[in-house]
């Protein structure tokens, strides 16, 4: 392998789904030691379920890290980025996507990321499982092009699956790798990876952790409702998850509520937001809900009417809710939120 006695190492960059694994597989077929990298920015759907449960991230990663070195036969790195990532959601200079997702600058922000893990880990180039095409906005060529170019690694970025439909790389040009048994998939048809998964033996693969949330519609709204009302305040990885809660209201440019959905999400909003205003039903079950902002009595009667909506005593005339606040308590005997209020806050 080039003269070497040690064979070539290369930084893998991967999800944990079928794309990133087929790419494994095809570089470890030409000799090459690789070690896996997964970058963790905080909106994986499975993840965040899993953290509003109560389950500590740290553990969380500890868990994918193993099951992807399993599925890989691979070392696999899994690094926490979620707090640095804010300013890339937030400030991306590729703009965003459909919703509130910023796919150029984030697979610039993950391959930076690999290759500091190639310079620390002694490797000679990075490689992903992107296919050309298959996603509009990152995986066309042009936007291909713009990380080759800014995340340093320009020659030694590596896409197997489609370098055949991609000028050579330096691993290419120098036999590190063979071109010829590299791959020419383009396109979002996944047939060509379905059967090269059966060709190689390649299982236990996902989807990468149940997708990302900053694509979702529904998440998107309430990043935007934030952005435009935070003024300086910053951006913190609790709010993020709170995104992902509950029905959201804006009362106000200062005042939201956010009533939780099932039991999972009253106690979260219970645990992970004591000490803010919470509002609950005092003899009926029911949800739980938290009023973000300086909140007026009036605001506080209005959580309490949505409490009275979505409880278990929806069809009673009044509900008896209790907001709270530290050793704070406020008792209302509230009637159902109308349907008028309710669409005309929904955020």
């Amino acid at each position: 392998m080039d003269g070497m006695e040690r064979p070539v190492k290369a930084v893998g960059l991967v999800s944990g789904g079928l794309d990133s694994a087929l790419a494994v597989a095809v570089i470890r077929r030409q000799g090459i030691e690789v070690v896996g990298l997964h970058v963790a920015i905080g909106y994986a759907a499975g993840i965040v379920r899993r953290e509003v449960a109560g389950e500590r991230l740290d553990a969380i990663l500890e868990e994918e890290s193993r099951r992807m070195s399993g599925a890989f036969a691979t070392r696999v790195l899994v690094v926490d980025r979620s707090t640095e990532y804010l300013d890339v959601l937030l400030h991306p200079r590729y703009g965003y996507g459909a919703n509130v997702n910023p796919c150029i600058d984030c697979h610039l922000y993950m391959i930076r990321e690999a290759k500091r893990i190639m310079e620390r880990e002694g490797a000679r180039f990075v490689f992903t499982g992107e296919v050309l095409g298959q996603r509009p906005m990152s995986q066309n060529r042009a936007a291909l092009r713009i990380i080759d170019r800014e995340s340093g690694l320009e020659g030694l970025l590596v896409r197997p699956l489609s370098a055949k439909r991609l000028p050579p790389t330096v691993p290419e040009r120098d036999g590190w790798l063979d071109r010829e048994r590299l791959l020419d998939i383009e396109g979002r048809s996944r047939a060509r990876q379905m059967a090269l998964a059966r060709e190689l033996g390649v299982a236990g693969y996902d989807s990468p952790a149940g997708g990302c949330l900053l694509t979702d519609a529904n998440y998107a709204r309430k990043v935007r409702d934030w952005m435009r009302h935070a003024g300086d305040a910053p951006l913190t990885r609790e709010e993020t998850l709170l995104f992902s809660v509950g029905r959201h209201f804006r009362l106000s440019p200062a005042v939201k509520i956010v009533v939780g959905r099932r039991e999972v999400e009253n106690d979260y909003l219970e645990r992970a937001w004591e000490g803010r205003w919470l509002a609950s039903p005092v003899d009926v079950p029911g949800p739980t809900a938290l009023v973000q902002g300086i909140a007026t009595e009036e605001d506080l009667s209005i959580a309490a009417s949505f409490v009275a909506r979505y409880g278990d005593a929806k069809d009673a005339p009044l509900t008896r809710v209790a907001a709270r606040r530290g050793s704070e308590e406020r008792l209302y005997d509230s009637a159902p939120a109308p349907e008028e209020l309710v669409e005309r806050t929904r955020i």
